[in-house]
This record gives structure tokens, sequence and C-alpha cells, in this order.
């Protein structure tokens, strides 16, 4: 999950060495914390959210795969 959510960020934003993912687990619960520039916020988020969106529901449906609950947060 952590490297899908990396992946996707470096391939849309201008500054792909400034991306930090790092991942919490905790029981079936997991906290993606996605970190890019400040200049980079509004290319992850998109028109009306809908890159973030799809970045969350990607993430997801890659942790019910395993029985993962899986929340990301884009952090700047």
């Amino acid at each position: 999950m952590q490297e899908l959510v990396e992946l996707l960020s470096k391939a849309l934003v201008d500054n792909p060495d400034a991306v930090q993912v790092n991942m919490q687990e905790d029981n079936n619960n997991v906290l993606i914390e996605l970190r890019v520039a400040s200049e980079d916020m509004g290319k992850i988020i998109g028109k009306q959210g809908k890159i973030a969106r799809a970045i969350r529901t990607l993430a997801k449906v890659q942790g019910a795969k395993t029985g993962k609950r899986v929340s990301v947060e884009i952090l700047s």
C-alpha cells in the first residue's frame, strides 16, 4: 500500500524527491501519511479533491484485499 501511494504521488508532482510516505499499522487499521512539497499540494488534491479521492480509493481497495482498513492523510 505504501509503495502504491508513493508511486502514484511521485508520478503526479513536479518535485518527486520531496514526496515522503509513512505507514503506521495498528491491528487491522493502516494509516498512510503522504507528505509533498507545498507547491505540489494542488496537484495531489486535484480539482474538487478528485485525485486525492482516487488515491484513497486505490489504497482502500488494496487494503481490502488483505483485510485491512486504510486511511490516507495528505500533509504538506
